[in-house]
């Protein structure tokens, strides 16, 4: 189904804030998340109607997110609904004390499919001062450890920033001795505590791209970029050039075929968890917060309606919002006029936090579309001025 998904009806993800509750501060978390429970929170009964929605709608991949999802007393009879309605979920649990051998026993027990923690250093100094917790580190190795040892599948997220840019090569040594599924590579968005961390560059984040790259071709794990949609023009760069010079391509997250005519028509054969290029903010992937509001994503802080009030389909389809970041044509900038706009589109929530316009052209993306490909557009500049904000 995946490979058809038709992001106009269903996102291929939908990422469910179980709550902003928890006992980490990470310094750069969007939620800006807190030791305690909100009391507004989606009830047990509303998040199984939640849930009951996302089978209805088909949707591939639900990931419950947080805050800390194991702050939630039901998250377990939640996990478990949600395996009874054929949801395959993903858990994304903060590496703390509530983060126990018996907890993802019991998570495994209930259903679920795969467990994602975060590992932001590759030595606990590092790590451990980026989550402001001691001890998180090696929590988050105890407990891929003890999902190896019951056989679920283990993700491990990762946020790109100044704080360890020097230390990718390290991480990723790390991780090649973890026996990981699946690497999420999150470029940072300026939002939540994350608006005071220093972003790389546009040049890091090719240069980040290229690691990446060199890693998918020898890694056992899938590679995944998070905001940073620009890494799928990178991708389709080099399997291009790679096709030029007979190099063997590289089996990432992001698949593509071995020779593509057109950027905007190359599919990509997926299984179950993987998503299909072209996913963006609003399209193909949407945001539940734990109040029951619509995002396009978690990093976006624009709503397109609550599920209290109308159901998930209806403000996925309908809403204004959501329609409008589903229409390539409404990009700005040299990415309204890039030949790769319907494969990548950029972050359209690092656009917004950049420069307060949903549209605007990624801020760190250094690809010039090509002349050819901008006269085929009428557009008048490669560069365009900010407009004020469409929505």
């Amino acid at each position: 189904m995946q490979g058809n998904t038709n992001f106009d009806e269903r996102p291929f993800i939908a990422i469910w804030e179980t709550t902003q509750a928890c006992d980490l501060a990470c310094v750069a978390c969007r939620a800006c998340a807190q030791p305690l429970r909100n009391s507004q929170e989606l009830t047990t009964a509303e998040a199984k109607r939640l849930i009951d929605e996302i089978s209805a709608m088909e949707v591939p991949v639900f990931v419950l997110t947080g805050g800390d999802p194991l702050k939630r007393p039901d998250i377990f009879e939640l996990v478990q609904y949600a395996s009874e309605q054929n949801v395959r979920s993903s858990l994304t649990p903060s590496a703390t004390p509530l983060l126990t051998r018996e907890s993802i026993l019991r998570l495994r027990e209930a259903g679920l499919a795969q467990v994602a923690v975060s590992l932001d250093g590759p030595t606990a100094a590092v790590h451990d001062a980026f989550r402001c917790m001691p001890g998180s580190y090696q929590w988050t190795l105890d407990a891929i450890r003890w999902s190896h040892e019951i056989g679920l599948p283990v993700q491990i997220n990762t946020i790109i920033n100044h704080h360890n840019l020097a230390m990718l090569d390290d991480i990723i040594a790390l991780l090649e001795t973890l026996d990981i599924t699946l690497w999420s590579v999150f470029f940072l968005v300026p939002t939540g505590r994350g608006s005071g961390v220093d972003l790389i560059s546009a040049l890091e984040f090719e240069q980040v791209f290229e690691k990446l790259y060199r890693t998918s071709q020898r890694a056992l794990f899938d590679i995944n970029s998070s905001e940073a949609q620009h890494y799928r023009r990178y991708l389709l760069q080099r399997r291009t050039e790679a096709g030029r010079i007979g190099e063997q391509p590289a089996q990432t997250y992001n698949r593509m075929p071995q020779y593509s005519p057109s950027p905007a028509e190359v599919e990509i054969p997926d299984g179950i968890g993987r998503a299909p290029r072209g996913i963006n903010d609003g399209k193909g992937l949407v945001f539940i917060s734990h109040l029951g509001e619509v995002y396009p994503s978690g990093f976006l802080p624009l709503s397109g309606g609550n599920v209290r009030r109308q159901s998930l389909a209806d403000i996925y389809r309908n809403s204004p919002l959501f329609r409008k970041l589903r229409d390539s044509k409404n990009l700005e900038g040299k990415c309204g006029v890039c030949e790769y706009r319907e494969i990548c589109g950029g972050s359209r929530a690092r656009s917004f936090a950049m420069t307060g316009n949903l549209f605007a052209e990624e801020p760190y993306c250094v690809y010039e579309p090509k002349p050819a490909f901008q006269q085929a557009r009428g557009a008048q500049s490669l560069f365009s001025l900010h407009k004020n904000p469409k929505l």
